[in-house]
């Protein structure tokens, strides 16, 4: 297939849904987590779910990176856009996340300047046209984005231009996968893996859950096909007692991932012995800081940031939302005062996010009937 439609297709997509009917064994329950947060948009967007047998469970990861952000570092954020003469850039999801005290729409009705940029080649050539103010990034992102940052990093430091300044929160997909899997309060049958992380570090990262937890996985794309395809090979898998890694993104993921990509990020940054994440705690290794050799580019040395740990509103469940305890319907105030308009936690906030996603498309999901 070439066309996003054939892989949109309703017809295939019963027929998938047959073959899972009858590959689930009776009596046995199979639980399932889609890591990366597009897998969990377009389930709930096209329907998947309610095209599953009710004894296969599918449940959400912390592979949405807006998500995954502690309020202690939307804090520093703030506090850095607030210094004089800084020109705060960032995405557009990410100005609505919540610190402990407003989010970055908030600060910049409140004067401070920040703005709304695509990229951060963006922010680059804000600072190019405004050598008089200092220009900073807000990088965030899995291995996905983290290559954009770092050529612009590159970019930056072969121009020379000093007025450019990165806030870094990329973070790595293995460390908080292993967490989750050492968990007590998780018992997971196996994982759709990551397909936009896939096709920067490839599939071999993810060798080591059938390695270490004797679980299958399989990276998928993103369309409806493409992702009951994965939860059959899924079941197929676990029917005859196998565990391994599987790749039904061929078409865009090398299963050895993309090797120039890696060798800029290898240059550029260096691994964090601790990084915070929203829900799981500080977890080591996770997070990526600037290198020495880019350290003139680091907005934490050129600037002082809070670096408080902030604890999470008592109401909100994220955590339990991105670690898959909890479906976003069971979160206490899911719905009511916590809504895509007026987010009180990050699930709620970017489109990727487990409960966005579900207040968008699955509110509803328990009263359809199968077409």
């Amino acid at each position: 297939m070439k066309f996003v439609d054939e892989f949109r297709d309703p017809e295939l997509g019963r027929t998938l849904a047959g073959e899972i009917l009858a590959t689930v064994q009776t009596g046995r329950h199979y639980k399932i987590m889609e890591v990366c947060g597009g897998h969990t948009h377009s389930i709930y967007k096209y329907g998947v779910d309610d095209l599953l047998p009710e004894n296969v469970e599918l449940v959400h990861g912390p592979g949405c990176p807006v998500c995954v952000i502690p309020m202690g570092r939307v804090d520093d954020a703030i506090a850095v856009a607030h210094e004089p003469g800084v020109i705060f850039t960032c995405f557009g999801d990410m100005m609505r996340v919540p610190g402990s005290d407003g989010t970055l729409l908030d600060a910049k009705a409140d004067g401070a300047d920040i703005r709304m940029v695509y990229s951060p080649l963006d922010a680059l050539r804000i600072a190019r046209s405004t050598p008089e103010r200092q220009v900073v990034f807000f990088a965030i992102g899995f291995e996905t984005t983290a290559p954009s940052t770092a050529l612009t990093l590159k970019r930056a430091k072969t121009e020379g231009i000093e007025n450019f300044s990165v806030f870094c929160n990329h973070v790595t997909i293995v460390p908080p996968l292993r967490a989750l899997l050492e968990s007590p309060d998780l018992r997971l049958d196996g994982f759709i893996g990551p397909g936009h992380v896939s096709t920067v570090v490839g599939a071999r990262p993810l060798e080591f859950i059938p390695a270490d937890y004797n679980l299958p996985v399989v990276v998928s794309g993103f369309e409806p096909v493409d992702i009951l395809e994965s939860v059959l090979m899924i079941l197929r898998q676990l029917n005859v007692g196998d565990s391994k890694v599987e790749n039904q993104y061929a078409r865009v993921v090398p299963y050895e991932g993309n090797i120039r990509a890696l060798e800029i990020l290898a240059e550029v940054f260096e691994l964090r012995p601790h990084f915070e994440w929203r829900g799981l705690g500080f977890i080591s290794q996770s997070g990526l800081k600037l290198a020495e050799a880019y350290a003139d580019f680091d907005a934490e040395l050129r600037y002082a940031v809070p670096g408080v740990r902030v604890a999470d509103p008592k109401a909100c469940q994220c955590g339990e939302v991105l670690k898959g305890v909890i479906k976003p319907f069971e979160c206490k105030v899911f719905g009511t005062a916590c809504t895509p308009e007026r987010p009180i936690g990050t699930c709620m906030v970017s489109s990727e996010g487990a409960c966005a996603a579900y207040y968008n498309y699955g509110r509803f999901a328990r009263d359809r009937e199968l077409v």
